[in-house]
């Protein structure tokens, strides 16, 4: 009798066990499933901004005081006009999701820096929003206005001897996540011919980055 009562009861254990591995797999496999659905939501929202191409449509850009320009595809705009300096990028985003502009830093005197960004809450807020859609080209647009803005005296020896700029974007995605920092360099085209942008670092701030 004690024989079968200690079978019963490690059959019983057995069973329990089982049960428990079972449970704990399945349990395992709901959050990696669940997991890979949110990377692959994630990833539908996530943006990418790079220079646009040359055969981009112009796009019309216009800033709060009514000042206007035609921006061409993959061109700039680095110019001064009674006291305040305009400055504008043609984009494309590679991304799946629309990016939403948040931001914007000057380097004036650093092209193709390998500096580190400097943080989010020391990037200059856009007045505006201004959103680029997946696949598809749009602009940022930033000016300086306060004569006793830090930047304009190199901004200004910049644009006076035609010397490249450095820029760096501060975006995400619609929803306000997945921030990024892109770095782009305004140079000029050539002694009279505008100015181009030109792609050159991405920074992941809200998950590792690529490298």
């Amino acid at each position: 009798m004690a024989i079968w009562q200690t079978v019963s009861s490690l059959a019983t254990g057995f069973g329990t066990l089982v049960l428990a591995v079972a449970t704990f797999s399945a349990v395992r496999s709901s959050n990696r499933s669940a997991r890979i659905a949110e990377q692959a939501l994630a990833a539908g929202l996530r943006p990418l901004l790079v220079p646009s191409r040359s055969v981009d449509p112009d796009m019309k850009v216009l800033w709060s005081d009514r000042h206007v320009v035609r921006l061409g595809g993959g061109r700039a705009i680095f110019e001064e006009q009674d006291g305040v300096i305009y400055l504008a990028m043609a984009l494309r985003n590679l991304g799946a999701g629309i990016a939403l502009l948040h931001g914007w830093y000057p380097w004036p005197s650093r092209q193709f820096s390998r500096e580190p960004h400097v943080q989010p809450s020391e990037f200059r807020r856009l007045t505006i929003d201004l959103y680029v859609p997946p696949g598809d080209a749009g602009y940022w647009e930033g000016a300086v206005r306060d004569e006793a803005d830090d930047a304009r005296p190199a901004l200004l020896k910049a644009l006076a001897d035609r010397e490249p700029i450095t820029i760096d974007l501060l975006y995400g995605d619609q929803e306000g996540g997945q921030r990024m920092i892109s770095r782009f360099v305004i140079m000029p085209a050539s002694t009279t011919d505008g100015w181009y942008c030109q792609g050159s670092r991405h920074w992941h701030l809200d998950r590792p980055s690529p490298r």
